[in-house]
């Protein structure tokens, strides 16, 4: 088991800015200090994510606050983002703890934020922050149960990943700081109408593919069974049967006809 390559060490992101982060790496990788290991990076979000809590709860009284609560969304893009780069960097990753803690942190970083605006947002407006919840925890659930029936781990649907996901937290902050809750109030429950038609087409693609999946694997069985039969019938006897209903056995063909 351990010199087999864990599926989950791997991901796959399709997402608009992947590149640009891509072609950032190598110049970032080095220059991260060298006491900071990779579990460090990892934990670091449950620090970002109580920095979260608490900043939003300032900033139901004084909404300027939000301006630290995107400055802490940042940090845990990047601590996140670079943890598992790090481990591989240094040859000194955890791939089973890393794949286990990162994600178990992720989904705890999308509860502080969603927990931070319900302390802004008015009271009538935390039953469409909760279905907000469920449902990109839906997404995660999606992801992780896709990745048991396909050993491919995707992070990233519709061209949209967790950096895009950080990225509209910091937009909405910036828009409630300039502009107040009222729109944001309105637009909630268009941005749960968008994110659960997003997530049923994901989940259409997403059961497409491990149906494909599924019939490959039924052809593939169905083509080993019958030339498995054929060689079978290539190397066993052949029965002659008599008018009056006896059963000859014989040997192979090659070997002639042995009558009992």
């Amino acid at each position: 088991m351990q010199n087999q390559q864990f599926a989950g060490a791997n991901k796959t992101n399709t997402s608009l800015l992947s590149p640009l982060e891509r072609a950032l790496t190598p110049l970032v990788l080095p220059r991260i200090p060298s006491w900071l290991e990779t579990y460090h990076l990892t934990m670091l979000t449950l620090v970002w994510s109580l920095f979260i809590i608490v900043f939003s709860y300032f900033a139901a009284t004084n909404i300027r606050w939000l301006w630290v609560v995107s400055l802490m969304i940042l940090f845990q893009y990047l601590t996140d983002h670079y943890d598992g780069k790090v481990g591989k960097y240094r040859n000194t990753g955890l791939l089973r703890w890393g794949y286990y803690m990162d994600h178990l942190l992720d989904y705890l970083f999308l509860c502080s934020v969603i927990i931070g605006y319900a302390f802004i947002l008015p009271e009538r407006s935390r039953y469409q922050v909760l279905f907000l919840l469920a449902i990109f925890g839906a997404f995660a659930v999606n992801s992780f149960l896709a990745f048991s029936a396909t050993d491919r781990l995707t992070i990233s649907h519709l061209k949209l990943g967790p950096t895009e996901f950080r990225l509209a937290l910091i937009i909405i902050n910036t828009l409630l700081i300039l502009f107040g809750k009222r729109y944001m109030i309105s637009g909630l429950k268009y941005v749960n109408a968008g994110a659960v038609v997003g997530f049923c087409y994901v989940v259409y693609q997403t059961q497409k593919r491990i149906w494909q999946l599924d019939m490959q694997q039924k052809e593939h069985e169905t083509h080993r069974n019958i030339a498995v039969a054929k060689t079978y019938a290539d190397t066993t006897d052949v029965y002659v049967f008599t008018g009056i209903a006896d059963v000859i056995p014989t040997v192979n063909a090659s070997n002639g006809l042995r009558i009992s």
